[in-house]
């Protein structure tokens, strides 16, 4: 082992890693129902180190938006259980066979699904990502280093020393999780350039940090983005979905990456919806910026400026835009669209087709909330992050993201 304490750390997690990529669907799986009990046994523990940390934040000023995030209760961490043993019902994506076949010859080729190896993570004030990566990473084979940040710095200190316990407890080797945070920032410096060691890099959080991550790293990145989502209510929409998926896309739980963050309103149907819209926002204390359309049909709004448009605001705040067409709303999101999610609602099967065909985002969605963005949602148990780059992955990352492949030939002799 190295001298080197962070780099001990990495190379332990990539020795239990080599291990973890041959053993058995089934002693991963009884790891995570390890884990998932652990966890419930260990609420107090980490309802203790959470509040630590969020007597932190508030003390330093970090917004309600971020302090939602951060929080760990007993019902969120039950959540976390929860969400851990669905990964348990999920199929082990490794050995998988992608595609095969035997050539004139007789050599058997197959594509099969491996682990990377190592994965790293960068994320802030999330300690849920702590357990959801933990959790996805070993049953893809993978070990996992990392970096939480030191606002959630006593949560994920807690949750990994019990998610190591309640690995080894099944024999396997609990170094597969580690965590980098008391080495600070410069543990997030060395992180981006441990090539070798770490065989991916995911960062979570805000779009500054994404931003360092893509742009400083050496080791490979899958890009999650920041998420300025946008929801359309088209000429045709129903008044009821309309009221019903924009309330939702905002106010469910605004400090998230899916949350809606800019309305747009077909002219057509704006007289008849967005005085509606706008008062059952500003009933759930939603602070709305119109342009000049919109405060025309609903007085009292505040200016749209073009920050507007450009913000993940990650709170009860949002745009309201009045467009002419289904063309200039695709236009609107294709200048600012963060290419996350976004939701048509409409009555028109031609416009829901086009919108779908046209809008170049992750997900893209027809009379539906952009809360369903979501692994475990899209049936995945968790998620490692939601990618917005197009390379390997896009859109929720769940088992099958955590993977790369391999040939495997297979011949008796036969040479070229």
């Amino acid at each position: 082992m190295s001298t080197d304490p962070f780099l001990d750390r990495l190379q332990r997690a990539r020795t239990a890693a080599r291990s973890l990529a041959t053993v058995t669907t089934a002693q991963k799986n009884a790891a995570l129902a390890a884990i998932a009990d652990a966890i419930e046994a260990s609420v107090p523990q980490v309802v203790e180190a959470n509040a630590e940390d969020l007597r932190r934040g508030r003390e330093s000023g970090m917004a309600e938006g971020l302090l939602d995030r951060l929080l760990l209760d007993e019902k969120r961490l039950q959540g976390l259980a929860a969400a851990v043993r669905e990964v348990i019902a999920l199929p082990d994506p490794v050995g998988q066979i992608v595609r095969g076949s035997t050539l004139a010859n007789g050599i058997q080729i197959s594509q099969v699904r491996v682990p990377f190896g190592v994965v790293g993570a960068i994320y802030e004030a999330r300690p849920n990502v702590t357990v959801d990566i933990a959790a996805l990473a070993l049953k893809s084979g993978n070990g996992a280093v990392l970096r939480g940040g030191t606002a959630a710095e006593s949560s994920n200190r807690v949750l990994v020393e019990v998610i190591q316990r309640a690995i080894s407890s099944v024999g396997l080797q609990g170094d597969a999780v580690q965590t980098v945070d008391e080495f600070g920032r410069e543990g997030a410096t060395r992180l981006m350039r441990a090539r070798g060691y770490v065989d991916v890099l995911i960062p979570r959080g805000s779009a500054g940090l994404i931003s360092t991550v893509v742009n400083e790293s050496t080791v490979p990145v899958i890009e999650t983005g920041a998420g300025i989502v946008h929801v359309f209510v088209d000429a045709s929409a129903d008044e009821e979905k309309a009221a019903a998926i924009v309330r939702n896309a905002k106010t469910h739980r605004p400090s998230v990456c899916n949350a809606a963050e800019t309305l747009l309103v077909h002219r057509d149907a704006a007289e008849r919806l967005l005085p509606r819209l706008a008062r059952e926002l500003q009933e759930a204390s939603v602070v709305l910026h119109g342009d000049e359309g919109a405060r025309s049909l609903v007085p009292g709004l505040g200016a749209a400026s073009e920050e507007v448009w450009e913000t993940e605001h990650l709170a009860l705040e949002m745009g309201v835009r009045i467009v002419d067409s289904l063309d200039e709303a695709i236009a609107h999101i294709d200048r600012y669209s963060t290419h996350h999610t976004e939701s048509i609602v409409t009555e028109d099967y031609e416009s829901a087709q086009r919108f779908l065909a046209e809008v170049d985002s992750a997900v893209v969605m027809v009379n539906a909330s952009t809360r369903f963005t979501d692994g475990g949602e899209f049936g995945f148990g968790a998620e490692v992050g939601i990618s917005t780059q197009k390379l390997h992955a896009r859109g929720p990352m769940g088992l099958q993201e955590l993977t790369s492949t391999k040939w495997l030939v297979r011949g008796n002799g036969q040479i070229r």
